[in-house]
C-alpha cells in the first residue's frame, strides 16, 4: 500500500473555488448595497427588510429542490441556470426600475443563488479526494470567506463613486466570467440516481445533525452580520466596517488550517472551541463593550465562524454516495439559510424590547444549546468524522 499522500489540488479544484469567489461576490456586493438601491427607488427601511427577507426564503424553499436535481442530472447544466439567473438580475434591477419589479428581481436571484450555490458546493465534493475531504472542502470555503472580506467594500465603493450602473453591470461581469471558467472545467462523471421527488427525499437525513448543530450556531452569527454595525455606531465604537473586515481576516486564517485539523482529529475540536469563541465575542460585546473587547470580538467571531461552517459542512456530506451529495449539501445549506434569517429575526426582537446589550447576551445561549446539541446527536452519528476515528471507519 502506497504512503505517497493523496493529490488534493489540481485545474478543476482551483476553477470550482474561482467560481464560487465570483459567485459570492456578485452576491455579496448587492446585498450591502440592495437597501440604498430600495431607498433611492423611494422605498423605506422596512421595504429593504423584506426585501431581504423574501431573499432568504426563496432560497430555502428552492434549495431542497435543487439538491434532487443535482442528484438527478448534470451539474454542469443545473449551475449554468443559476449563473445565467445571477447575471441577468442586476440588469433587471436597472431597466426594471419600480419597487414591485425590484422585489421580484431580489426573489429570482435567491432562486438562482440557491442554484448556484448548491451546484458548486456538490461539484467541488464530487472533485475533492475522499482522504483530504475536509481539507479540500476548507479550501471551498476560502472563496466564500475572500468574498466575505472583499466584496461589501468593493459594492459600495462602485455605488458612492460610480453609482447603481456600474455597480449592477460590475455584478454581472463577475458572473459571465464564472460562465467562462465554467466551460473549461470537467467534472467527474456521475450517475444520476433517478430519485422519484418525495417531500422526504428532498432531505438527506445523515446530513441533519451536522446541519442541525449549524443551524442554531448560525442563530447568533445572523444577530451579528445584521446588527453589528448599528450597534457600534450607536455605542461609538469603530465602524462595522473595520469590525467585518477584522472578521475576515481572522476568518480566513482559520480556514486555511480547519480541514486538515478536522481529517486528522474530527470536527469536535471546532465545535466546541468555535462555539466557546461566539459565545465570548457576545458576551463582551454585551456586558462590557469598549473598543478593545469590540475588536476582540471581531477576531473571536471569524475564528468561529471560520472554523465552525466548513467543518460541519464536510461533516454534513461526508458520508453521502456521489448520487446523494446534492442533497446532502441542500440540507446543510437550508440550515444556513433558516439560520442566519431566523436569528436576525429573534435579535431584532430583543433589540426592540430589551436593547442591544440585552440581546446579546441572550443571543450567546444558543452557542451553547449548539454545543449539547452536537455532544448528544452529532458526535454519536455516523457522519461525524470523530465518530468515525473511534469506531475505525475510514
Amino acid at each position: 500500500m502506497s504512503n505517497q499522500p493523496v493529490k488534493l489540488w489540481n485545474k478543476n479544484l482551483v476553477l470550482i473555488i474561482v467560481i464560487n469567489f465570483l459567485v459570492f461576490l456578485n452576491h455579496l456586493m448587492i446585498l450591502s448595497t440592495f437597501p440604498f438601491y430600495v431607498d433611492y427607488l423611494g422605498g423605506t427601511e422596512a421595504q429593504a427588510g423584506l426585501a431581504a427577507a423574501m431573499f432568504s426564503i426563496v432560497a430555502v424553499v428552492f434549495r431542497p429542490i435543487i439538491g434532487w436535481m443535482l442528484d438527478n442530472g448534470k451539474r454542469k447544466i443545473i449551475l449554468v441556470i443559476g449563473l445565467c439567473g445571477m447575471a441577468l438580475m442586476p440588469i433587471g434591477y436597472l431597466l426594471l426600475a419600480t419597487m414591485l419589479l425590484a422585489f421580484v428581481c431580489r426573489m429570482l436571484h435567491g432562486a438562482s443563488l440557491a442554484f448556484s450555490n448548491t451546484s458548486t458546493a456538490t461539484i467541488a465534493t464530487d472533485i475533492i479526494p475522499k482522504q483530504r475531504f475536509a481539507e479540500g472542502m476548507g479550501m471551498f470555503g476560502l472563496a466564500t470567506a475572500l468574498a466575505t472580506a472583499c466584496a461589501p467594500a468593493l459594492g459600495l465603493a462602485l455605488m458612492e463613486r460610480m453609482g447603481f450602473t456600474v455597480l449592477f453591470v460590475f455584478a454581472t461581469i463577475s458572473v459571465v466570467a464564472a460562465l467562462i471558467l465554467l466551460a473549461i472545467l470537467k467534472t467527474p462523471a456521475i450517475p444520476a440516481q433517478k430519485k422519484p421527488f418525495t417531500v422526504k427525499g428532498l432531505l438527506d437525513k445523515d446530513a441533519i445533525p451536522a446541519s442541525a448543530t449549524a443551524l442554531v450556531f448560525m442563530l447568533t452569527y445572523g444577530a451579528l452580520e445584521n446588527f453589528t454595525a448599528k450597534f457600534a455606531a450607536e455605542e461609538n465604537l469603530p465602524s462595522g466596517g473595520l469590525f467585518f473586515a477584522i472578521m475576515a481576516v481572522a476568518l480566513l486564517i482559520t480556514r486555511m488550517s480547519t480541514g486538515k485539523v478536522t481529517d486528522k482529529h474530527g470536527e469536535g475540536i471546532f465545535a466546541y472551541s468555535c462555539n466557546g469563541a461566539m459565545l465570548l465575542a457576545f458576551l463582551m460585546m454585551g456586558l462590557c463593550p469598549n473598543t478593545f473587547t469590540y475588536l476582540l470580538s471581531a477576531v473571536l467571531a471569524g475564528f468561529g465562524f471560520g472554523g465552525l461552517e466548513p467543518a460541519l459542512q464536510s461533516m454534513a456530506v461526508a458520508i453521502a454516495p456521489p448520487e446523494q451529495r446534492g442533497s446532502a449539501n441542500s440540507t446543510f445549506l437550508c440550515a444556513y439559510d433558516i439560520g442566519i434569517g431566523v436569528g436576525g429575526g429573534i435579535a431584532g426582537q430583543l433589540i426592540s424590547a430589551m436593547g442591544y446589550h440585552q440581546m446579546f447576551v441572550i443571543m450567546a445561549v444558543f452557542n451553547v444549546l449548539s454545543v449539547v446539541l452536537y455532544m448528544v446527536w452529532g458526535r454519536n452519528h455516523p457522519s461525524s468524522f470523530s465518530y468515525q476515528k473511534k469506531h475505525g471507519a475510514q
